[in-house]
């Protein structure tokens, strides 16, 4: 490349190359404006010296008019519009068919803007870095077009060694350029310097980058590149506190990465997004609560194995971030509850089933345990103390809409809800009721008669199918989760000085189970738990005999207050050795079963990863932009290739039939329609709820599924039955 190709590029590079060019007429025209409006300020000053004096009281900026600020703002001005090459192009003055190297974008002159940028901080250089980085953005943007023409070409090592600088520098850049602090800073900061000459001189390179960016942060597909991107473009989250357009439009990429990205893309985003919140403040508040309820929401629609874990991953962005500001949490979080509580109310007013399934679907309850885990969080804040009282009364009245045995499971998570919101807040929440009526329905009072069944993970279902109610898998299954969350409730107040009374419905009704129960092993760890339960009373009860305050004497909350801190009462010890047993069965149905979250598992690990040392910044950007990929390319995955092998192809289809098989017979996590009769022997059917997901598609209502079902097993039925005869034909024939 010669000379002149370089001098159609390296604008404003230095002021040699600057001579002769478009922005440089530009520059001398307002020079010669600045010099008469100087000289009519002059004879002004000589003619009416009275209004003169009157403008140098009211407007001194008028009066103080320096040709250094019409340069500048000249500049500005071309940075503010078209570049010079298109302003070229639309004279006609530049033809690339003829002439296609005057537009291409070497390594040497991205080298030699990032040494001058280094060295001396030239803000010529600066500009036509941008220019390029704008370029490397929409490479490839309306292809084929008039408008195509407008941009530079270039290879995938300028353009990866174009975002790499960019990305790492300009936020240190523009922070010198408009005298910011090096790092952090808050939203006054950004008001305060809108008023003054820096602002004014170069908002446009704050808005070239920051615009570009998101334009190729949209254009991106590979996670590491956009991992990296927005790594970067989290220390400049404090400009975007003066673009509130830009603003919005980063809130949504970051909420759509957040609830869709894989590996470490949704920690960065919710960095992103928490970041923003801090620095930025209530501009950006409520939308970002009110976006990531509604990506949690769509998120956990529906629950199995796979997606426990980042169910609750992203329940625990949203936790962490309400508590950036609670005084505004609070306010969004009452309106999310209280809709929660309108949709429980309707419920039991209208009585329908489609009322009740509008409650007794995962949306529902993973809303409830969101707020039940936002409530224990914060529950020593006066701001969310006041949430506790509601939300328990909405958990209850869901624990008993349908108070049948194929629902024990919602139950149950019912009440480890509100085991949790008793033991954050201290406050008292009847729920052993809740459990005792439990035991004494047919399903785990009696000995189980549909054989022993497949192991059945509570925290993945709500309901229970009808063959599986009557396993011994389930029932066992129901019954220990009963003894650990009554032990749990009842430890809870195991220091109380009224664990007596407290204790002594439960405790009877418990023996009446041990009497009642046919199943042996049932009624060896009631009697375990009454045991424990005894001795509790009696270890409360020495301390009481000896005291001599009244029950509402304040100094009846710290009795036994040294015993509790060491967990020294017979009951405390025995829910630690329930939890280990639970803690082993669910590893078990972990192992049989799906390895939860094997992809989401990589978040924890690559938390650490997003914020390393700046002296690994350089390394990252290198692995992450160390491929080919350029906007506008086909970066889609490529469909696998077809198959020649005949043999191959018969074996994909047996697997696939086995797989169809295997989700025919499975329907443990379908939520089923409610029942509304106490009947269990009556005929029910499985029906997912017909909602809409996050890309609009609707799923097949219950019948239509059904009947799917009913016409697969049918043809399999009559497979097998015609083989069958085939083969007695044959027999018969030998």
């Amino acid at each position: 490349m010669d000379a002149d190709d370089t001098e159609s590029l390296d604008y404003g590079l230095n002021d040699e190359d600057e001579e002769g060019s478009t922005g440089t007429r530009r520059m001398l025209k307002s020079k010669s404006k600045a010099r008469e409006h100087k000289e009519q300020l002059q004879r002004l000053e000589e003619k009416d010296p009275e209004f003169f004096q009157f403008l140098k009281e009211h407007d001194q900026e008028l009066l103080d008019f320096d040709e250094e600020d019409i340069e500048e703002s000249a500049d500005s001005d071309i940075e503010g519009g078209e570049t010079v090459v298109d302003d070229e192009i639309a004279r006609g003055n530049l033809n690339f068919e003829e002439k296609p190297s005057k537009n291409i974008v070497t390594a040497e002159m991205v080298d030699s803007w990032c040494k001058s940028i280094k060295e001396s901080g030239k803000v010529g250089a600066i500009r036509s870095l941008m220019r390029a980085f704008r370029w490397a953005s929409h490479y490839g943007d309306d292809e084929g077009g008039d408008s195509s023409a407008r941009l530079g070409t270039m290879s995938s090592s300028v353009f990866n060694k174009i975002m790499i600088f960019v990305l790492t520098e300009m936020d240190g850049i523009l922070r010198k350029l408009l005298k910011l602090p090096a790092s952090g800073g808050k939203k006054e900061t950004i008001k305060d310097l809108m008023g003054t000459r820096q602002w004014k001189n170069y908002n446009h390179m704050v808005k070239s980058y920051l615009g570009n960016a998101l334009h190729i942060l949209n254009q991106m597909t590979d996670t590491e590149m956009i991992s990296f991107t927005l790594r970067r473009l989290k220390c400049s989250t404090l400009l975007l506190a003066a673009l509130p357009s830009l603003l919005r439009r980063y809130i949504k990429v970051a909420l759509h990465f957040w609830g869709t990205g894989g590996g470490a893309l949704p920690v960065v985003s919710f960095l992103f997004l928490r970041d923003l919140c801090v620095r930025i403040g209530s501009d950006c508040l409520d939308e970002c609560y009110k976006g990531v309820y509604k990506a949690y929401v769509l998120n956990c629609q529906f629950v199995n194995a796979t997606k426990l874990q980042r169910i609750q991953f992203l329940g625990n962005c949203v936790i962490e971030l309400l508590g950036v500001d609670l005084a505004t949490a609070y306010q969004h979080a009452f309106i999310f509850i209280r809709q929660l509580g309108m949709i429980l109310r309707e419920a039991l007013a209208m009585k329908t089933k489609e009322a009740f399934r509008k409650v007794y679907e995962w949306k529902f309850i993973n809303c409830l345990e969101l707020w039940t885990g936002a409530v224990c969080a914060y529950s020593s804040e006066a701001d969310f103390q006041p949430l506790a009282y509601p939300l328990t009364q909405i958990i209850l009245g869901v624990a008993r809409l349908v108070p049948t045995a194929r629902y024990f499971p919602l139950r149950l998570r019912c009440v480890r809800m509100l085991n949790r919101i008793a033991a954050a807040t201290a406050t008292f929440i009847p729920v052993s009721m809740l459990l005792l009526d439990m035991l004494e329905m047919k399903e785990l009072n009696r000995a189980a008669t549909g054989g022993v069944g497949k192991a059945v993970d509570l925290r993945t279902i709500l309901k229970v199918s009808k063959p599986t109610l009557k396993t011994r898998a389930f029932q066992e299954a129901c019954v220990y989760a009963v003894i650990e969350e009554l032990a749990e409730h009842l430890a809870q107040w195991s220091y109380s000085i009224a664990f007596f009374e407290l204790s002594f419905i439960p405790s009877v009704r418990l023996r009446g189970f041990c009497k009642s129960t046919k199943v042996e092993r049932f009624r060896k760890e009631m009697r375990q738990l009454i045991r424990q339960i005894d001795a509790n009373s009696d270890f409360t009860n020495q301390r009481r005999t000896s005291t001599s305050f009244l029950p509402n004497d304040p100094a009846a909350s710290s009795f036994f207050e040294d015993e509790k801190k060491s967990g020294a009462s017979p009951l405390s010890q025995h829910v630690a050795t329930l939890r280990q047993r639970a803690q082993q069965r669910s590893d078990a149905l972990m192992q049989s079963s799906v390895l939860v979250g094997e992809k989401s598992s990589v978040f924890g690990e690559q938390m650490s990863d997003s914020d390393g040392e700046d002296d690994a910044i350089n390394e990252q950007g290198a692995a992450a932009f160390s491929s080919s990929w350029l906007p506008g390319s086909d970066s889609k995955v490529k469909p696998p290739k077809v198959e020649k092998d005949g043999k191959k192809k018969k074996k994909k289809k047996k697997k696939r039939n086995i797989e169809q098989l295997e989700g025919l017979a499975s329907d443990e996590d379908i939520v089923e329609d409610l029942v509304l009769s106490s009947d269990e022997d009556e005929e029910m059917r499985d029906s997912p709820f017909s909602e809409k997901n996050g890309d609009g598609d609707k799923e097949l209502p219950a019948k239509q599924n059904t009947k799917k079902r009913k016409a697969s097993m049918k043809r399999l039925k009559k497979n097998a039955e015609s083989q069958g005869k085939n083969s007695k034909k044959r027999k018969k024939a030998t």
